[in-house]
């Protein structure tokens, strides 16, 4: 079996030494060489050839995110955030995503255990060795202004009883997220979202997502009210899961196991999904490693949910979409682009 390279790049001489200890234990990886800054990196990518890196943010000399650009414009490397568990880092973060890693994680720290580090960096080191480098497309949006009015819907919504999606994504998800989300118009009705994120970072992203859509996206809190023109996004290491009051739908953000080696999990979210909302539901899984959502997708399929699947050539990572096709629950595969367009669809939603 060839071992996948890593080189890991952080200023501290803790960290280094924690996340090399910890790789070597997975007998599919290889630490092939640390660096304590990005110009010792700079010189050990060339000499070594890593086949992915791990990425602190907040470094001396150049900081990780203008170190990450420069390496996507040069000298392309799949590349994982290795950050802490801030607001700070969580922005930070965001800003890293968008400059092209492939995903993030939170730095080990006193509340964090270094047994989880091994087995979530290992998982990630696997899914970005296998990342492709895809163009995600969106429509430009402007900024939302604070304070400002609402934009009007360019639809008009047929149906707008019981009505909800459910999306979920991991590794590249953020990206594609942002794609759909951007495109959506007002008046689509509520969606519930699992993205694997730290702690934190959920919250920063979900902050991000506000600024640039015109629906309303938040990071859930419990009880909040799933409805028209807002999207509530699973906080990291939460479960996420869909409740029905009457005629409205709500949310609980609870504790519990890890599902498929997750908190929050897809699979959690869409079976709760299936049993809540049945046919009034819409399912979408995108880019993603892992087989998490499967089971659940399959779930809201049975229960007469319409589904949809990214296709391959448009993600990152083709794990979780294949794993939802090959269990039988997905009604169409579409690229990215085509997404919103489903949605809206999906609704009967017709422009005026």
């Amino acid at each position: 079996m060839k071992k996948i390279r890593v080189l890991v790049v952080d200023d501290s001489a803790i960290v280094r030494k924690i996340i090399s200890e910890e790789l070597s234990r997975c007998p599919d990886i290889e630490v092939v060489g640390t660096a304590p800054d990005p110009f010792v990196a700079r010189d050990k990518i060339l000499a070594l050839a890593p086949d992915v890196l791990t990425l602190d943010v907040e470094m001396p000399r150049m900081d990780g995110i203008t170190f990450l650009k420069k390496l996507q414009k040069y000298h392309p490397v799949p590349t994982i955030i290795v950050s802490s568990l801030t607001a700070a880092g969580g922005q930070l973060a965001m800003e890293a995503l968008e400059s092209g890693a492939v995903d993030v994680i939170v730095k080990p720290g006193s509340s964090f255990s270094v047994g989880e580090l091994s087995e979530q960096l290992a998982e990630k080191i696997r899914a970005a060795a296998v990342a492709r480098n895809v163009s995600v497309p969106h429509l430009p949006t402007a900024p939302r202004e604070v304070a400002a009015a609402p934009a009007p819907s360019r639809y008009t919504l047929k149906e707008t009883t019981d009505k909800v999606i459910a999306l979920g994504a991991s590794t590249g998800g953020t990206e594609a997220i942002k794609s759909v989300l951007t495109q959506l118009d007002p008046a689509i009705p509520g969606m519930v979202v699992v993205q694997h994120m730290p702690a934190q970072f959920t919250k920063a992203f979900a902050a991000r997502m506000n600024d640039l859509c015109r629906v309303e996206v938040k990071e859930a809190e419990d009880n909040d009210m799933v409805r028209v023109g807002r999207v509530l996004i699973a906080p990291g290491n939460f479960h996420l899961v869909l409740v029905r009051s009457g005629a409205r739908y709500h949310v609980r953000v609870k504790t519990g196991l890890l599902v498929c080696h997750q908190r929050p999990s897809v699979d959690v979210l869409f079976h709760s999904v299936a049993e809540i909302a049945g046919r009034n539901a819409v399912g979408v899984i995108l880019t993603g490693m892992g087989k998490d959502g499967a089971e659940g997708m399959r779930a809201m399929h049975d229960k007469g949910a319409t589904t949809f699947a990214q296709d391959e050539a448009s993600c990152v990572v083709f794990g979780m979409p294949k794993e939802a096709i090959k269990a039988g629950g997905v009604d169409k595969t579409i690229p990215l682009s085509r997404i919103p367009h489903a949605l809206h669809s999906a609704f009967g939603m017709q422009g005026i």
